[in-house]
């Protein structure tokens, strides 16, 4: 029977989510779900002022908002301080690690040797041999030591990456990493391999920033006589310049993308291909993607951002989510941002039916959560109408003309619904012999204030007979040119 899989997502707090560690954490989760396996989740809270309370709440929101669900209790790092501490001695007793007592002066001086001769700075390995007596005399003499791994100084250390390929250290390029510090605390090397053994997971899934680290982990499990996990590295995001991903491309939290009125399911989406890939499929379900998903599709190249197509995603699944659920995410959207930002008033249920109403219309011309806001601002316009440049132009003489045309003929209409409100204006253009679109564009501008809208007969329609008529009559009155 095989083992069952198991993985991780390991945040460091502080700050929230953010897009790379927000795609390592989906990555886990859809391998996970793949093969019937778990996902685990561990608060690598040990730096005790950066990690606050609000910072790891924000990991954790993100993770929500993105769908992205792990099972079991959320593991803290710092919590199991006692048993790093007890590997570490362990490994002291079994001979497979030592004291080192060396000072910082003596660090010091191996690291301006080592600038020197242009190369890494590696720990020399002096108290590696040493004898007992020599240890006992530094410590008489007040010197607290570290525990350092006696890693192995000949052959090679290997990693069989399930992204990167196989990739190899020469053991004389790495030093006798500090398990323990001086004072007593575990080192993030340490720490990580006993978390990561002590939960059972199977598959190590993160970004190739940590492949190095791979050698290091490798030995502490050797050294400890456990299986080492299989290693994924996946390649980091870039921006669309080929350079490392920086907040101006857009390497912002979650919380952010949630703001600016995105769907966690078109950015989950977005995500996954983010290095992934299924053929030439761009949209896939969530279920489709925990179906599909596997390591051996995961590109070695970095990945780039690319807002356009987050946003084209987005629009899609805008335009595929029900109209109540959109109305849902327009008051979450309004909810996050001061009221200063929209100046729209509160929801009540009046405007609530409105906004249902012209859903369909909104929910076609806008890719992001905040179009939808933004195109649906004539509902809440106050009259008189503030007119944009492109509307102004639309309602000079000969556009307040036919809005006078319209009116009385829009006016008689009984039946408030956007068949008979096209009948009615297509009437006057086939009396008056106008264009359509030349009696649509004025009365466009009239009823939103603006060059563009959803369709002009549902736009009327959502307004209500009343608001309308008014409206067209303030612009078919005006002196303005």
């Amino acid at each position: 029977m095989s083992t069952p899989i198991v993985t991780r997502f390991a945040p460091s707090p502080p700050g929230s989510l953010h897009l790379g560690g927000a795609r390592t954490a989906l990555f886990n989760w859809l391998y996970a779900r793949r093969f019937g396996g778990k996902m685990l989740l561990r608060i690598e809270d040990t730096d005790r002022e950066r990690s606050t309370d609000a910072a790891i709440q924000a990991i954790i929101d993100g993770l929500h908002w993105l769908g992205v669900h792990w099972d079991e209790e959320p593991v803290h790092q710092f919590a199991r301080a006692a048993r790093h501490r007890e590997v570490a001695e362990a490994m002291l007793a079994a001979g497979r690690a030592y004291h080192c007592f060396a000072t910082p002066q003596e660090l010091d001086e191996m690291r301006e040797k080592a600038r020197a001769e242009s190369r890494p700075m590696r720990y020399d390995g002096r108290w590696r041999d040493r004898p007992d007596a020599d240890r006992a005399a530094a410590a008489a003499r007040g010197l607290k030591p570290v525990i350092r791994l006696k890693a192995p100084l000949e052959g090679e250390t290997s990693v069989d990456d399930a992204v990167q390929g196989k990739v190899t250290w020469a053991n004389k390029d790495l030093d006798d990493l500090v398990l323990l510090r001086s004072d007593g605390n575990p080192t993030y090397m340490l720490a990580v391999v006993v978390d990561d053994h002590d939960m059972g997971v199977t598959h190590i899934i993160r970004g190739d920033d940590h492949l190095t680290n791979a050698a290091r982990q490798t030995q502490i499990y050797q050294a400890m006589d456990w299986a080492v996990p299989q290693m994924a590295h996946i390649p980091l995001i870039h921006g669309p310049d080929g350079a490392k991903l920086s907040k101006r491309h857009g390497a912002l939290g979650v919380e952010a993308y949630r703001a600016m009125g995105y769907l966690p399911e078109a950015l989950r989406n977005y995500l996954a291909r983010l290095g992934w890939s299924h053929g030439d499929q761009e949209i896939f379900s969530t279920d489709e993607m925990s179906a599909l998903f596997d390591l051996k599709s995961v590109g070695r190249s970095p990945a780039r951002f690319d807002f356009a197509k987050l946003e084209s995603i987005n629009g899609h699944y805008m335009r595929q989510t029900a109209d109540a659920d959109l109305l849902a995410r327009f008051e979450d959207v309004l909810a996050t941002h001061p009221e200063k930002d929209f100046f729209l008033p509160r929801l009540d249920d009046t405007m609530r039916a409105k906004l249902l109403a012209a859903m369909p219309g909104l929910k076609e011309r806008a890719k992001t959560i905040l179009e939808l806001i933004d195109g649906a601002r004539f509902l809440f316009a106050q009259r008189p109408l503030a007119l944009d440049d492109k509307a102004q132009a639309q309602l000079d003489a000969a556009g307040r003309e036919r809005l006078a045309l319209l009116l009385p003929a829009l006016g008689a209409v009984e039946d408030w619904q956007a068949g008979a409100l096209e009948a009615a204006v297509r009437g006057v253009s086939e009396a008056t012999g106008a264009k359509l679109g030349h009696l649509a564009q004025p009365l466009r501008a009239a009823l939103t204030g603006r060059a563009t809208s959803p369709g002009i007969f549902d736009v009327l329609a959502v307004l209500g007979r009343d608001e309308s008529l008014a409206r067209i009559a303030d612009q078919a009155g005006s002196t303005k040119s």
